[in-house]
């Protein structure tokens, strides 16, 4: 896309609704890989595009969105968990407050071969939840959106937020590496499958917790 095409796109996103509409799976944008962000945007539109996604995702309430989901093509992500979870949930899933911070630009590799499988949902995908096995620890570059280069690990929880913002830019989506038959929805999954792991519900509803049986 022209990068004056991008800009107006932008411009007009920005002067709409607020918060930000956020696109729900089956529109292309979500499955298209998004564009390398190489200074299509000017200084002002990219600061007040990061705000804008920062305040969608606060008031969604979701701790990450990746521009796709607002419709916008290029390779930017905001994430931030405040981690306000019981000391169980967060020794079991290693969740621990993530500060905000941009993603520009970002790309990730495992780190080692642990892995991590526990319910995911998305605000792309509304109402539903799935099991997904992800790298326990990653190793993440990109860039900030000063453009300071980053090269850095994470793990556990925050580990996974940055894998899954990092798919939307790929054309991804959770979905695409859960364990189907463990597809819930929010409801039930507040009902039945809230413990800290997935183990119950691996159980009942016949899945494994080990990635083997995702596609």
């Amino acid at each position: 896309m022209p990068t004056s095409s991008l800009s107006e796109l932008v411009d007009e996103l920005l002067c709409g609704t607020h918060p930000l509409p956020i696109i729900s799976a089956g529109v292309p944008v979500l499955r298209q890989p998004a564009l390398p962000y190489e200074g299509q945007l000017s200084a002002d539109q990219l600061d007040r595009l990061l705000r804008a996604m920062r305040d969608t995702m606060h008031a969604a309430p979701g701790v990450g969105l990746a521009a796709p989901q607002i419709g916008v093509p290029l390779r930017l992500a905001v994430i931030e968990d405040p981690a306000e979870v019981t000391a169980e949930v967060r020794e079991a899933r290693g969740r621990v407050p993530q500060p905000y911070r941009v993603l520009v630009n970002p790309s990730y590799e495992p780190v080692g071969g642990g892995r991590a499988a526990f319910f995911e949902g998305c605000l792309s995908v509304p109402g539903w939840q799935a099991v997904v096995s992800r790298p326990e620890r990653i190793r993440l570059r990109g860039q900030d959106e000063t453009g300071r280069e980053v090269d850095e690990e994470f793990t556990g929880w925050p580990a996974r937020i940055v894998q899954h913002e990092t798919d939307h830019l790929d054309g991804v989506l959770y979905l695409d590496r859960a364990e189907t038959r463990s597809l819930a929805s929010a409801q039930a999954v507040t009902d039945y499958w809230s413990q800290p792991t997935p183990e119950a519900a691996a159980r009942s509803l016949g899945f494994p917790l080990d990635g083997t049986g995702t596609r």
